[in-house]
Order: C-alpha cells, then sequence, then structure tokens
C-alpha cells in the first residue's frame, strides 16, 4: 500500500493547512452561519459538534479521500470478518462481538456460543453475589468484591463502575487494586471484613507480576478462609489459577481475540456487573452495540467515529499538536481521561507501519485531562494563554435542569466559547477602562488579559450518564482509535513497548536483590544508591 504520507490526498490538506492558517475560528462561523449544523453528529444517546475545529467541510472531504485511499472500508471488514488485524500477534480484534445480537467468526469459527456462555456465567455470578446467595466460607455475605489486575483488567471496569456509581447497589462495596506498591492494597481492605470480601482475580495469562503480588497479598490477609469461597479468576490459564487455590468452576474465560483495553465487555466486565447489576451491564453493551452498528454501516462522512478520527489525525499531523485534553464536565467520569490514555496511547503509540516502515508523520497524542470544572482552576490556563495548540474534548451530560447543573453544563460551554473567540488587546483594554483603570494601567495590563482565542475543541453531549451512553462513549473512543491506527498504518492492538518494559524488571529484579549483574552506569549508579539508603 502507499505510504500515508505519499498519498495524493497528504499534499492536498498540506494546501488546505496553508490556506486556513491565517484565518480565525470565528471568521470561519462568520463565512457560514450553518456551520454547526454541517459539522454535528448524533449517534444514539451523542451529539457530537466538531464546528470549533480550525477545518471547514472542504477539509474533511479530503480527510475522508484520504480514508477511501487507506482502504479504510477494507480494514473495518476484515476487522469485523474477525481476520487476524493483529497482525504481529495473529490473533483478531473483536471486541465488537462481545457486545453483538448477530455471530461473528474469528479464525473461522463462530463465537457467539462462547460471548454467551461467558455471559451467562457473568449473570448467574454477579446475582449470587448480590442476592447473598454467595457467602464467604464462615457462612457470611459478601459485602464487599475486590478486582485485583492491571492496565486493561483494571481501568476499563474501574472507570466504568465509578461513572455508573448512581446505579451501583449500596449493600456491595465494589473496589480496585492494581497497583504493585502494597500501600494500594493496604488502603483497600484497611475497613473491610475479610469474611465478607470477594476477590476477583484479573488476569488472561495469571502471569502478570503486579496482579499476582496482590493475589498473594490478598490471600495472606484472608488468613484461614477458603479461597474457593473468596476468589475469582478471569484467566484463560486456569491451571495456574488452580495451582493458586481457586477451583475452575471459579473461573471465566477471556478470548484470545480481544485486547485488554477493549475488554470491559467481557468477563474483565464482572466487578461492574456486580456493582450495577447485570440488566444495567446490558444496557452499556447495548450503547456500544448501537455505536459498532453506525461505525460498520454510515458513510464515512456522517460516520462518528471516523469524523472523530480524521479530526484527530488532522490536528496532530497538519497543525502540529501534540497533545488531545479530554474534559469531562461531570465527577464521576473523572477516571475516562486515564482510561482513554491506554487506549489510545497504547494502541496507536507506534512508529513502525504493518509494512515494517517507519510512519513518516507523528501518531498518537499525549492523552491527558481530568474532571471540569475542577480542572478551570488547575491547568485551562495554558489553553487560553499558553504557547501550544492543545485540541480539547468537552464530554457533557447534561442531565436535569437545577441550579447546580446548570451551572456545571455553563462552564463547559463557555470554556468552548471562550476558546474559541479570544479576547483582543482592544477588548482587554475596554474592560480594564470600564472597571475604572486608567488609560496607562490599561495599556499596560491588556497584554496580559489578552488571549488569542482560535485553540479547537470538540463538544461532546448525552442527556444523562446511563449506561446506554457510556456504552455510546466508550465505543466511540475504540473506534476512532481503530480508523487512525489503519489510517497511520500501525497496529493498534499489540503493545511490544510495554513488553519489553516488562522484561526488563524481570531481568533487574533478581540482580538487584542479590546485588550482582551488570547494568549501564545510570541504572547501576543508581541501585548502589538504593543500597545505601537502605543500609543507612
Amino acid at each position: 500500500m502507499t505510504p500515508l504520507t505519499q498519498t495524493p490526498q497528504w499534499p492536498a490538506l498540506g494546501a488546505q493547512r496553508e490556506a486556513l492558517a491565517g484565518r480565525h475560528l470565528n471568521d470561519l462561523f462568520v463565512a457560514d452561519p450553518r456551520r454547526f449544523e454541517r459539522l454535528s453528529l448524533r449517534c444514539g444517546d451523542l451529539l457530537a459538534d466538531f464546528s470549533k475545529q480550525r477545518l471547514t467541510a472542504e477539509t474533511l472531504a479530503l480527510l475522508v479521500k484520504l480514508a477511501e485511499a487507506r482502504d479504510l472500508s477494507g480494514f473495518l471488514r476484515r476487522m469485523a470478518s474477525g481476520e487476524a488485524v493483529n497482525a504481529t500477534e495473529g490473533r483478531a480484534a473483536l471486541h465488537i462481538a462481545l457486545r453483538a445480537q448477530r455471530a461473528y467468526r474469528a479464525a473461522g469459527r463462530d463465537v457467539q456460543p462462547e460471548v454467551d456462555a461467558t455471559h451467562a456465567r457473568m449473570r448467574t455470578l454477579s446475582a449470587a453475589i448480590r442476592s447473598g446467595d454467595w457467602r464467604g466460607s464462615g457462612g457470611e455475605r459478601i459485602e464487599a468484591v475486590v478486582n485485583l489486575g492491571i492496565g486493561g483488567s483494571d481501568l476499563g471496569p474501574r472507570m466504568a463502575a465509578q461513572a455508573l456509581g448512581e446505579y451501583a447497589d449500596p449493600a456491595l462495596s465494589v473496589r480496585f487494586v492494581a497497583n504493585i506498591d502494597p500501600a494500594e492494597f493496604a488502603d483497600t481492605v484497611r475497613d473491610l471484613d475479610p469474611a465478607r470480601t470477594l476477590f476477583i482475580v484479573s488476569s488472561k495469562t495469571f502471569t502478570t507480576q503486579e496482579t499476582l503480588a496482590n493475589a498473594r497479598a490478598a490471600r495472606a490477609w484472608l488468613g484461614d478462609a477458603d479461597p474457593a469461597r473468596h476468589f475469582l479468576a478471569v484467566s484463560n490459564n486456569v491451571a495456574a489459577a488452580q495451582a493458586f487455590g481457586i477451583p475452575p468452576e471459579n473461573c471465566l474465560a477471556m478470548a484470545e481475540w480481544v485486547g485488554g483495553r477493549f475488554s470491559l465487555w467481557s468477563a474483565i466486565g464482572l466487578p461492574l456487573a456486580c456493582s450495577i447489576g447485570i440488566n444495567a451491564f446490558d444496557e452499556l453493551l447495548a450503547g456500544a452495540r448501537e455505536m459498532d452498528e453506525h461505525f460498520l454501516s454510515a458513510p464515512f462522512a456522517e460516520n462518528l467515529p471516523v469524523v472523530m478520527a480524521l479530526v484527530g489525525l488532522w490536528n496532530i499531523d497538519f497543525l502540529g499538536a501534540e497533545s488531545l485534553a479530554v474534559i469531562p464536565y461531570a465527577h464521576r467520569l473523572g477516571l475516562l481521561p486515564a482510561y482513554l490514555q491506554q487506549l489510545e496511547m497504547e494502541s496507536n503509540g507506534k512508529r513502525v507501519t504493518l509494512e515494517n516502515r517507519e510512519v513518516g508523520c507523528a501518531t498518537a497524542p499525549i492523552l491527558w485531562g481530568m474532571a471540569g470544572s475542577v480542572g478551570q482552576h488547575a491547568f485551562h490556563q495554558i489553553f487560553y494563554q499558553g504557547t501550544r495548540l492543545t485540541p480539547i474534548d468537552f464530554i457533557v451530560p447534561v442531565g436535569a435542569a437545577g441550579p447546580e447543573q446548570e451551572a456545571l453544563v455553563a462552564n463547559a460551554l463557555a470554556q468552548s466559547a471562550a476558546l474559541m473567540k479570544g479576547k483582543s488587546p482592544e477588548e482587554a483594554k475596554a474592560q480594564l477602562l470600564a472597571a475604572g483603570k486608567s488609560m496607562a494601567e490599561a495599556e499596560r495590563l491588556a497584554p496580559h488579559l489578552a488571549c488569542p482565542g482560535n485553540q479547537p475543541s470538540s463538544t461532546l453531549l448525552m442527556p444523562a450518564l446511563t449506561p446506554r451512553a457510556l456504552g455510546n462513549l466508550v465505543a466511540l473512543y475504540e473506534h476512532k482509535v481503530a480508523v487512525q491506527g489503519c489510517l497511520w498504518g500501525v497496529n493498534s492492538f499489540d503493545q511490544w513497548g510495554v513488553e519489553y518494559g516488562k522484561q526488563m524488571a524481570r531481568d533487574i529484579l533478581p540482580k538487584m536483590l542479590s546485588g550482582e549483574g551488570e547494568f549501564d552506569a545510570s541504572t547501576a549508579g543508581l541501585l548502589a544508591a538504593i543500597r545505601a539508603m537502605r543500609n543507612a
């Protein structure tokens, strides 16, 4: 396939950038009063407004042609048919099958029976735990479920459990431990009763270092309790789980064709199902399925994940944006940026294409953010007067009318509008004069109040933060990532860099404990300093 930067659309998009370079977003709105209508899309419970992005309908049309030139249609067809689009690991990437109501095939095999069987186990187990039928080894009712996982086995269900806290069973506390630092485990179980606590060990291979360390800590904390009554496992390594003390009937499988960061919808979602109930979990799946069906059928120019991906590529590769800020104006979505960090940066933080070439352009942005309006008092200053272009995704559950909710929504809209509009030095001077400053003082201070504006942002609205709306939202970002990976030509479904770091840690650990081994000068110096600190 022709490298991305050598397609005919690439220089045409470069020319678009030059043509728009001197035009402010304010000018684009004046030139096209129907800009919001032309650059907004809907799917399910989501409305996405791209009108505050630095592009025009012509830009978007060129981006769509770029997607066509990269055979995006073929990629979607291959992914949905269960082909091994994760080519470096020889696996399908068929997470859409986890929420489907039709058959999908991987490696020529219908995966629906497997999906249905796992879902049935989740239904049975979550119902038994929530109803009190599942008892600890002393006969006590389970009052706390603690998920032990990391990365995709932690971030998705942790984020969703907080996001859907309104739906949680108040009689059951669902918590998460990921860090190998024993402080997180200690803090998480401090107020829990071992006799009334159930652990879920989430590790596909049952070899993940951090997860197994926390599982051992959990077993020690439980004392003499029967592991069969206090442990479940989500793992394909039933033998290893059984050796740990978890019987096979307490193990739920995780399909090989599902990557960790795309696995919320699988048995990895068991702690979430325990928290909100399987019916609400099914609504989450339904919301994702709604986005899947739109994604696989809508024309690219009307396809919400595709347009979102194209806008992101435009910002990264043509406007030079290095990061993407995600600001959800909902306290319960506070963990969404952390979840999306793994989804975007682990998926597309790559420099080599599937054809073993350098990509030739920037790929995944550095993703960051936190819940609004708290972030306004922390980092929004850099949006207004900083020197970097920082695209922003504002995510706004509208909610019912009321003073506090109206103030929250008003803050979100005001931020996106002010960052677009800006404040000229003349406007700043007039504001200072109106406040009673002298002309000399107004002229001195005006440059410090002026904001250039023209900061691009997208706004995603949803009526309320429901399981269905969250399913829409998460599937939207999943598909956006897959589209961008296709366009850049990278494999969005592996993470060999992460594996290298894990291998290095495993190599260093025994040598660190023994005090032997050869290292680079920096690592050797740090190890010597660590030993000195411990000896002191």
